[in-house]
């Protein structure tokens, strides 16, 4: 099956659940669920495939295996990765997710179908997240983000000494648009390393991410438990632009 045709499956699933009976989509949800592993997609928005951004993700997806949730770590590489060009084309294709299909993106946005909850990490750079991890996320939110709706996700940041609240916050925007529950820890999702490896000597962000890892678990325990039944959402009204 190519990847438009299982996103576009994915589309419709998702609508069709939305209009079944709450009653059904909660049963049909919680036995599909009864049946398989909880599943957590880490993304490396980082161009060094083991830099310091990967050894947090691998502290992180260490922690989720003992609680018996699958994990995948998946790094966007050093190819060059599209910026969204607002040319409507995913919302004409019956939800096929993004008319590019050449780069990572399309790959995230497939695995992300199967995906319960998303964690992103990103090297700090001139006190903003990766430019390529930034491009994915807003194309993946933008043509397939009936995908992401409802599933917890985090975001954390890595920098040598500074800019790392400014990158945190700017990650977080998206997943607040997208109803995606923010997973926190004991302090901001941040750890410290220059040189490669470097972070793993930070005991204190090696913590942080343990403890996202420990939230993440307890978060997606509670909505297996619940047969994950997202709130009831009201219509969304007409856009208010500030200029009339």
């Amino acid at each position: 099956m190519k990847r438009r045709d299982f996103i576009k499956k994915a589309a419709v699933a998702a609508a069709g659940a939305a209009v079944a009976s709450p009653v059904s989509a909660v049963l049909n949800r919680g036995e599909e669920l009864a049946e398989r592993k909880c599943r957590v997609l880490l993304v490396n928005g980082s161009p060094r495939a083991d830099g310091n951004t990967f050894c947090c993700l691998e502290e992180i997806a260490s922690t989720l295996q003992k609680h018996g949730i699958d994990t995948e770590i998946v790094q966007i590489g050093r190819q060059p990765v599209r910026m969204c060009i607002h040319c409507g084309g995913c919302h004409s294709n019956g939800g096929g997710g993004c008319v590019f299909e050449d780069d990572m993106c399309s790959v995230i946005t497939e695995k992300m179908a199967s995906a319960d909850g998303l964690i992103v990490g990103t090297p700090v750079y001139y006190g903003q997240p990766n430019g390529g991890i930034l491009a994915l996320m807003q194309r993946l939110f933008y043509s397939a983000g009936h995908l992401v709706q409802n599933k917890p996700a985090a975001a954390l940041a890595v920098c040598r000494r500074g800019g790392a609240t400014a990158t945190l916050q700017t990650m977080n925007m998206m997943f607040e648009m997208m109803n995606m529950p923010i997973v926190t820890s004991q302090y901001w999702n941040i750890a410290y390393g220059g040189g490669k490896g470097e972070v793993k000597r930070d005991s204190e962000g090696m913590q942080t991410m343990r403890t996202l890892g420990n939230n993440m678990a307890f978060l997606l325990e509670k909505i297996h438990a619940d047969g994950n039944t997202a709130p009831e959402r009201e219509e969304r009204p007409q856009f208010m632009n500030f200029i009339r």
